[in-house]
């Protein structure tokens, strides 16, 4: 996989904290970049093919939504930003034309206005979108342009699966930071068995701590966090039944309604990286997210010699056309 390999931005621990200028420079000057067509940037008359993908769940409405535009070429920075808000999902994603020869199709990725580099459950929402309206790789893997460069994705066992990008950084957290979290979780730093600030495309910190039931039972106090966003994983526990999945994920977010989120493919992506590369983790291994919220995520962990995958189930709720001026 190509990545964007500068430093990543400075540390900050919410899932949105994102250097601007990098998504902009990947994008703004791109040849044939979109520009307002309307002083201001008021979005024009014209009707875009639209769908709304449920991302990461097998059962009925229990993922995590995704709004897609496709072959919104000609649609503004301004446009995008301005619709990614009206659909009050917490990404909205953008398709394109690929500027790169080795791309099958280019992606923008917004978030209530604001755009990302990357994210988990856009990008194989897109790539669904993308297939279901004809596209056809060029080779055997599909290849999605995005902020943080090349993004190969595969299918397989009926399900997407992106391979996670690389880790521009993976710093343990100091001694305050984690007595800071640990207190604005009701955790005690017994119960963390690890603690990183990971970076792979998104600054996030993860805690791994001993147990499910704990996890399932946190309530964050943002006040004493001082944060936008933390993750943490947990075990499943030692009397995991045949087809229960491995581990527990929770991601706080306070910038999300209810501050926290359903399903985050690109926080499993970077812990997914970390625990099988500290061999905290097995090599293949499915993830719970969303139980508080009575969502049913899964997401499906692969590491082989071709990469590390991270997939999940992707179904359409709503398809047709959106009209925008």
């Amino acid at each position: 996989m190509a990545s964007n390999d500068e430093e990543g931005p400075a540390p900050g621990l919410g899932r949105r904290d994102l250097v601007t200028g990098l998504a902009l420079a990947a994008f703004g000057s791109s040849a044939g970049a979109a520009q307002p067509r309307r002083e201001g940037g008021s979005m024009a008359g014209r009707t875009y093919a639209f769908s709304q993908v449920d991302v990461f769940s097998p059962a009925f409405l229990r993922g995590n939504p995704l709004a897609v535009v496709i072959e919104a070429d000609d649609l503004s920075d301004a446009d995008m930003a301005l619709f990614s808000k009206w659909t009050n999902l917490s990404e909205t994603t953008f398709l394109l034309r690929p500027t790169r020869a080795e791309a099958d199709y280019r992606v923008r990725i917004f978030s209530l206005g604001e755009e990302l580099l990357f994210a988990g459950h856009p990008t194989l929402g897109s790539c669904h979108a993308w297939l279901k309206a004809g596209g056809v790789p060029k080779g055997a893997h599909i290849v999605q342009e995005c902020g943080v460069g090349l993004v190969r994705l595969r299918q397989a066992d009926g399900r997407l699966a992106f391979e996670a990008p690389p880790l521009r950084r993976s710093t343990p957290l100091d001694p305050a930071t984690l007595d800071r979290l640990c207190r604005g979780l009701g955790l005690s730093t017994d119960e963390v068995t690890a603690a990183r600030l990971l970076d792979g495309g998104l600054n996030q910190t993860a805690l791994l701590i001993t147990r499910r039931e704990r996890l399932l039972a946190l309530t964050p106090d943002w006040k004493v966090l001082a944060t936008d966003g933390v993750g943490l994983i947990a075990p499943w526990g030692p009397r995991r039944e045949p087809g229960q999945p491995d581990f527990e994920v929770r991601v706080f977010d306070q910038t999300l309604t209810g501050g926290e989120d359903p399903v985050t493919g690109s926080f499993n992506a970077s812990v997914a990286r970390w625990l099988i590369g500290e061999g905290l983790a097995p090599r293949h291994y499915v993830a719970s997210q969303g139980t508080v919220l009575g969502r049913v995520g899964r997401i499906h962990v692969d590491a082989d010699a071709d990469g590390i995958w991270i997939g999940g189930d992707t179904t359409d709720r709503v398809r047709g056309q959106v009209i925008l001026e």
